[in-house]
């Protein structure tokens, strides 16, 4: 099992349908996925039913982060390996934590686990993540678990009629 401390990685569920509802059509992020449009609830099901499909078939990987407090468990955000290049041993990270549950350290056990599961059971050579500029809380967790800058893409993103800059980094694995 992914797992570490009172945090868990798992494959989506049908029960998870709500959470990834309001965590794909929370319009404040799409800037960030270039998403334009709503996803409805039978296009998030049909992801769920692929979201057991291996990794070299489909080129993605979502996980459900879960907490564990006491007895209760529950969703709290999804992690996601994207743009997987089985060639060139690398992939995308994404982490969208729901609003309630940011800055309890949840992402960050969530991606110390996606890390070790990249490296050592995938055998990926690096994971990298692209983050607007001005997203410090975002920087400053990639940065503490290893991730370098390694590019900035000048008025990359645009929210309204304002742009942002975006940084690459990329953990390399280093074994």
């Amino acid at each position: 099992m992914l797992r570490q401390e009172n945090i868990s990685l798992r494959a989506p569920e049908p029960e998870d349908l709500d959470m990834l509802f309001k965590l794909e059509n929370d319009t404040s992020l799409w800037h960030l996925s270039n998403t334009i449009t709503p996803f409805s609830r039978f296009d998030l099901e049909q992801f769920i039913m692929l979201a057991d499909k291996d990794i070299y078939v489909i080129k993605q990987a979502r996980f459900i982060i879960e907490k564990t407090e006491g007895t209760q468990v529950f969703p709290v955000g999804a992690i996601d390996l994207f743009n997987f290049d089985p060639g060139n041993s690398r992939a995308g990270v994404g982490i969208t934590v729901l609003e309630e549950y940011r800055l309890h350290g949840s992402a960050g056990i969530a991606l110390e686990i996606l890390i070790d599961y990249a490296f050592n059971h995938i055998g990926l050579h690096q994971l990298y993540c692209n983050i607007e500029e001005n997203n410090k809380v975002s920087l400053n967790l990639f940065r503490n678990k290893g991730f370098v800058d390694c590019g900035k893409k000048q008025d990359w993103n645009k929210t309204g009629n304002r742009w942002t800059n975006e940084l690459m980094l990329q953990l390399i694995n280093q074994v």
